[in-house]
Parts: C-alpha cells; sequence; structure tokens
C-alpha cells in the first residue's frame, strides 16, 4: 500500500480483482469502502480479465500485473486506479495506466497518485524509467504527466510520455 495526503493506493489481488468484475458489492465489504470509480466494461473488463490470467501465472510478482485501487482517505472512497501493465523489462522500463470517476477529475487525485505510485516505483531495483501512453485528445491526462514530470519522447497516433 502506498499513502499520500488525501489518498490510499492498494494493490489488488487475484481474488480480489475478479470481486471487482464479478462481485463489486462483496470487494467493498471485504475493503470497506465504496466503489465510485470508472465503470468495468468494454476496454477495462477485457484488460482487467487480462491482468487476472497473468496473475495467475507469476503470482510473485503480482505488484506488477494488478490493478491499484485509488482509495480517498477521508470517505473510504474508491475514486479510480493505476496499474502497471506488465513487469519492468529487461532495462528497467515499466508501462503504466490509470483511470478516474468523472466526477473525481480537476481536484488532483490522479497527479497525486501518479506522482506517488511513480515515487514507489522508481525506489525499486528493477525499475529505472517509467512509460504512458495518452491519446493526442487527452490533455487532462498529459497535464497529470506533466505535473508528474514526464517528457514527451514519441507522437504518433498516441503520445508516449517517459519519467
Amino acid at each position: 500500500m502506498i499513502e499520500t495526503e488525501r489518498l490510499l493506493l492498494l494493490p489488488l489481488s487475484a481474488n480480489q480483482l475478479k470481486l471487482w468484475i464479478c462481485d463489486i458489492k462483496s470487494l467493498e465489504a471485504e475493503l470497506q469502502c465504496s466503489y465510485r470509480a470508472e465503470p468495468i466494461k468494454g476496454e477495462l473488463l477485457n484488460i482487467i480479465k487480462g491482468q487476472i490470467s497473468l496473475i495467475e501465472l507469476d503470482e510473485a510478482n503480482y505488484i506488477y500485473l494488478t490493478f491499484w485501487f485509488i482509495i480517498r482517505k477521508d470517505d473510504w472512497t474508491v475514486i479510480g486506479s493505476t496499474c502497471f501493465k506488465n513487469l519492468p523489462d529487461a532495462s528497467g522500463e515499466v508501462e503504466i495506466g490509470y483511470g478516474l470517476g468523472p466526477e473525481f477529475e480537476s481536484h488532483g487525485y490522479m497527479t497525486e497518485a501518479i506522482r506517488a505510485l511513480c515515487k514507489w516505483a522508481l525506489k525499486q531495483e528493477n525499475i529505472s524509467c517509467i512509460t504512458a501512453e495518452t491519446d493526442i485528445d487527452n490533455p487532462k491526462s498529459h497535464g497529470v504527466l506533466e505535473r508528474c514530470d514526464f517528457k514527451v519522447y514519441k507522437t504518433d497516433e498516441t503520445i508516449w510520455w517517459r519519467l
């Protein structure tokens, strides 16, 4: 778990990921929280299912394969999630992803969460660089990464950032 001034970042186990997609009420009861983050459907649902499969094959490295809930401490509300998209590669590079419930945008929560996750990640001996990919037309996400000191290193159909 990672703690900031307003947030907790909590990595989910494979069983908790399964509850997230199949029985959110049981997960809320287990974590004693309220889920109000992004809806679990479409691409996000498929990504979560894929991560569950990866964790089941490599439980020792689940921390890099799972989603981390972003929990607002003052009311134990899950406002979003973040993740490493896979294990760090041989050069120490790892990609992150993130999402926030729309009602929680523009309050600095995602910047606070990503800053904390990156600080934690860069202290791990197998990570030397963090990347992120954003859609070209997503200025809110660009702002998060800029505030977290990421720099653009490639632009094609999307924008690639590096810290």
